[in-house]
């Protein structure tokens, strides 16, 4: 039998936090979309903390940003890189952070090529995702910068978003950066095919919810106090949609409490490397 977890009971948190709490996601477009997202985990949340979850949808991180800075936003889901981006416009805090232990930048080659490492991209064709993804273009410029490679000089480099999948499987680049978890993709799109993994990086630090900095510190202490305290109920209600199973049960994620900005210096030394700026 399957056990099941309740709300704890807790204090009103309205007499030290905003209500209702406003929170928006940079990776979800439009309002239909994100209610459908995080309708249950904004129903546990009020349970718990007596807070309304009022949602926002902004069209990206640039948007995200300037919402938190402006304290026309509360808390805002993101990823590790729009955090070291915010961090640097303003005041923020982390809430907690969806840790994912299969997150990370892997490099992928057709079985049959002769190419090893990632030395031997040199004077090849290499597609990676969106410009600004963490797993997808970051980390991936990282490893090639550590790798002893020259971005602009020494292969030829194609932001390729979505398209990256069918740019290896097509044969239009000898190899492809990106999640870990793309060879799933990979091997959806050509189940006949075999293909390699050359290099992959550690594992990333996690998806923070973060907070601005403005909010009261009576605010912040009860919030996180509170969501940790019910953290296995919340957590099964954010998992409850299929977009959010798919993206972290499926993943073996946890919500995780206790990071901090220092836990994100890999990523600022990531960005550094690839000589693009915050």
């Amino acid at each position: 039998m399957l056990a099941t977890t309740t709300a704890q009971a807790n204090d009103d948190l309205s007499n030290v936090c905003p209500n209702p709490i406003r929170m928006a996601d940079t990776g979800i477009e439009g309002m239909g979309p994100l209610e459908e997202a995080f309708g249950p985990f904004a129903e546990t949340f009020q349970d718990v903390t007596g807070l309304e979850l009022e949602m926002f949808s902004l069209s990206n991180r640039t948007a995200a940003g300037n919402a938190l800075q402006y304290d026309d936003v509360d808390l805002v889901f993101a990823g590790p890189s729009e955090f070291v981006l915010f961090e640097e416009e303003g005041d923020i805090e982390i809430l907690f952070a969806i840790e994912r232990p299969h997150y990370g930048s892997s490099f992928f080659v057709p079985a049959e090529s002769d190419i090893e490492s990632l030395e031997d991209l040199e004077g090849k064709h290499v597609a990676l995702k969106d410009t600004g993804s963490t797993s997808g273009h970051i980390f991936p410029s990282k490893m090639l910068v550590d790798a002893g490679l020259d971005l602009d000089d020494d292969l030829e480099i194609t932001m390729a978003g979505d398209a990256r999948i069918a740019a290896l499987v097509n044969g239009d680049v000898d190899a492809m950066g990106g999640g870990n978890r793309d060879i799933e993709e990979i091997e959806a799109m050509d189940p006949e095919g075999e293909y390699r993994v050359i290099a992959k990086s550690d594992v990333l630090p996690g998806d923070p919810v973060i907070m601005r900095g403005s909010l009261a510190e009576e605010c912040k202490t009860a919030l996180r106090d509170t969501l940790e305290a019910n953290a296995d109920v919340l957590w099964e209600s954010l998992i409850a949609t299929e977009r959010n199973e798919d993206k972290f049960l499926n993943r073996d994620s946890s919500m995780g409490f206790g990071r901090t900005s220092e836990d994100y210096q890999v990523v600022r030394e990531a960005y550094e490397a690839a000589g693009i700026d915050l």
